[in-house]
């Protein structure tokens, strides 16, 4: 299925539905009407799998107390071990309603008040918000930038954790908003020192499934045949991957039978929610049937990309793309086109866009914006032809 297959199959109005995207613009951007291309979810309807699934819980009629059924295990163990490789066992499974509540359960299971957490910026700002909403220490190690190509700074990285006694470690895997999908050697370097210097390691792996051709998403609790398990939390989720985030559903893998204990001690202490039956009866449908779906969506990421890399390449070279790997964002480096300071007035007033403006992962990031590329090709059409037509002004 190619982008305007899909689009035609699965492409839907969004606005007048409460969609956080669309419908909430007055009130986190001051402007009803600007384009949508922030928030990392989709203008895209499920598979038809899913939607067959749902239907059919919904017309049981009950909406009872429930539990995860082993077919729901055997659909994700399935999908982990066929596509990444990761061979996941039932028993090492809890679950959650977001990958960000995660954050903030695991920040507070094992970690202590003042304690120090740190993360790798710029990164996805609710990283930022689970540290200090929970009156622990952020520490922050910014990534190496090299015309909008990213790595790690493995020596400011260990300097980072010595410095401030870090107790755990937030890494983003890929990497949301650089867009990389970190090397298997990159991997065991961070998780190496984090190993070293007895760091927890949590690493949110919710883009697993979004990473483009020449790129392999690789789990770090298979890093080296496993060697880092012991020291690893894995968090992950259909959300990003089916675009389902509002079904509350999400996944968190320990194989470390202390850690699980540990953590299962404190969730009590917060959480008596029993499952959403409705998120896992799409999770499994997603998981079973969703991949003829899944590539007509990275056909979808694919043309965007290309999209904006062609046009802003050749009509606006000194805006820096940085190369998308994996997710389905696109980071941009507007600083040598426009005054940092001024990028809202550019960007959200002037070229009517509502973006995630950068300084909202990093303090040094102020001038990048990040674009969804999960929507249909006419939203960032529009937004690109806005952004050119303005810089001619």
């Amino acid at each position: 299925m190619n982008a305007t297959e899909f689009c035609e199959r699965y492409a839907v109005e969004r606005k007048g539905t409460n969609s956080l995207k669309w419908d909430a613009l007055d009130v986190r951007f001051g402007d009803p009407d600007l384009i949508a291309a922030w928030v990392a979810d989709m203008e895209f309807k499920a598979p038809e799998a899913v939607l067959d699934a749902l239907q059919q819980r919904v017309a049981h009629g009950v909406f009872g107390y429930s539990f995860v059924p082993d077919s729901f295990y055997d659909s994700f163990i399935d999908w982990e071990k066929q596509h990444h490789g990761y061979e996941v066992k039932k028993e090492w499974m809890r679950f959650s309603t977001g990958v960000v509540t995660a954050l903030y359960w695991f920040v507070n299971a094992f970690t202590k008040p003042d304690e120090s957490v740190l993360i790798l910026t710029p990164v996805y700002y609710p990283f930022h918000n689970a540290v200090k909403d929970t009156g622990r220490k952020l520490v922050t190690c910014e990534l190496v930038n090299e015309n909008g190509n990213y790595r790690i700074d493995f020596e400011a990285f260990e300097k980072s954790i010595v410095d401030n006694d870090v107790k755990l470690f937030i890494q983003c895997s890929p990497h949301n908003p650089v867009g990389r999908v970190w090397t298997e050697e990159e991997l065991r370097k961070i998780l190496s020192i984090c190993q070293k210097h007895n760091v927890l390691v949590i690493s949110d792996e919710i883009h697993q499934d979004l990473v483009m051709e020449g790129h392999t998403h690789i789990p770090s609790a298979i890093i080296y045949g496993g060697e880092f398990a012991d020291q690893l939390i894995t968090v992950t989720a259909p959300s990003k991957t089916f675009n389902l985030a509002g079904l509350l559903t999400s996944f968190i893998i320990i194989e470390n039978e202390q850690l699980r204990t540990q953590f299962d001690a404190y969730v009590k202490t917060v959480n008596q929610t029993e499952v959403n039956i409705l998120g896992l009866a799409a999770a499994e449908a997603a998981y079973r049937h969703g991949q003829e779906w899944l590539d007509g969506l990275k056909a979808v990421i694919r043309h965007n990309y290309e999209h904006v890399k062609q046009h802003l390449h050749e009509k606006a070279p000194e805006i820096i793309i940085s190369p998308l790997e994996g997710t389905y964002l696109v980071w941009l480096d507007l600083r040598n086109v426009i005054d940092a300071e001024k990028t809202k007035e550019f960007i959200q007033d002037r070229c009517r866009i509502a973006v995630d403006f950068g300084e909202w992962f990093s303090a040094e990031a102020k001038g990048f914006i990040r674009l969804n590329m999960a929507t249909e090709p006419r939203f960032v059409e529009l937004a690109v032809k806005n952004i050119l037509a303005n810089l001619e002004k």
